[in-house]
């Protein structure tokens, strides 16, 4: 008997649903997100638009195995909890969304980071799929981590192990970040504080500085890209933060592969180069080099992630041990 899965990607702009089968994506609704308003505000579109899915499909609840939800922020695998947010859906952890989801189509319910659920789907269905040592690090609004380790996805005492890549801390002295630490690489390179880093950016001609809260990635680039000095300064001063912070990752993780995903990988093909010579020059590998390639998944990584999390019987024993 077919069956069919539902993964939900929380993201802080869009809110993506797929409907999953046997690997695939079969058809998906996206959503303007409005995070800073909070998830409950959100949870009527979300169900309307999982019905819409299934009702397009001509699919009944009873051919679904279970419905997923991938959250930016950290959270109780076990008890499908909400523990922490960050300048995100911060009513999130006041809900309980297994019982949502048991109401509304009587299903099993499954919760996870959003980032380390989309390294679940590049190491089962991606670019890392095969490999026991993988490291996944999303680039966008923050910066979002995920680690499998010896072929078992990391998750810690208190479930925030390999997930909080973009709060390693590479300049002690640096900006304060919407964590509360100082000095993350989120608060370095991520488009959240794009107008920080441009505003704050002495090197910066103060024409390109005024200028800073209509910048985003996509324009710094393509800016860069036609030789813009101060758009070059920008791009380059944060590829240097992902680099330092992959660094970080090799060191502490020890992975055959890291997978870079986000939206500013649209621009992979000057990413990655950089990238790879300035990690290859500064990382301690002493028997190789950890290879570092782009998401092949790109949005639908952890929706994709959703057939997993409920038909994988390893994936199961963590959740029950954890």
């Amino acid at each position: 008997m077919i069956k069919y899965t539902v993964g939900i990607d929380l993201g802080g702009t869009f809110i993506k649903i797929g409907l999953i089968q046997s690997g695939q994506v079969l058809n998906f609704i996206i959503l303007p997100a409005y995070s800073e308003k909070g998830l409950r505000s959100n949870l009527p579109k979300i169900k309307e638009a999982v019905n819409a899915l299934l009702h397009d499909s001509k699919i009944r609840t009873s051919d679904l195995v279970g419905i997923s939800l991938a959250f930016p922020g950290i959270v109780d695998v076990k008890h499908c909890q909400v523990l922490a947010t960050n300048e995100k859906y911060n009513d999130a952890c006041e809900l309980n969304l297994r019982l949502w989801c048991e109401l509304n189509w009587g299903v099993p319910f499954y919760m996870d980071n959003d980032t380390r659920m989309a390294t679940v789907g590049e190491w089962v269905c991606g670019a890392a799929r095969g490999l026991d040592n993988v490291v996944m690090m999303t680039i966008g609004t923050g910066i979002g981590t995920g680690v499998v380790l010896d072929g078992r996805v990391l998750y810690g005492e208190h479930y925030q192990a390999g997930s909080l890549g973009g709060h390693f801390v590479i300049d002690y002295k640096g900006r304060k970040c919407s964590c509360g630490n100082v000095g993350c690489v989120e608060a370095l390179s991520s488009s959240f504080f794009l107008s920080s880093i441009i505003k704050e950016n002495p090197k910066l001609s103060a024409a390109f500085r005024e200028k800073a809260d209509s910048y985003d990635f996509e324009e710094i680039f393509n800016l860069a890209s036609c030789g813009d000095i101060d758009a070059l300064i920008v791009r380059n001063e944060c590829m240097d933060v992902w680099s330092a912070a992959i660094v970080t990752y090799i060191h502490a993780y020890d992975p055959q592969v890291i997978v870079l995903g986000g939206g500013v990988m649209k621009s992979k093909d000057v990413i990655l180069p950089y990238i790879c010579e300035r990690v290859g020059r500064l990382a301690w590998c002493p028997t190789e080099n950890v290879k570092i390639v782009a998401s092949e998944l790109g949005d639908n990584a952890a929706v994709l992630a959703a057939e997993y999390s409920f038909t994988n019987q390893r994936r199961k024993n963590e959740i029950l041990s954890a």
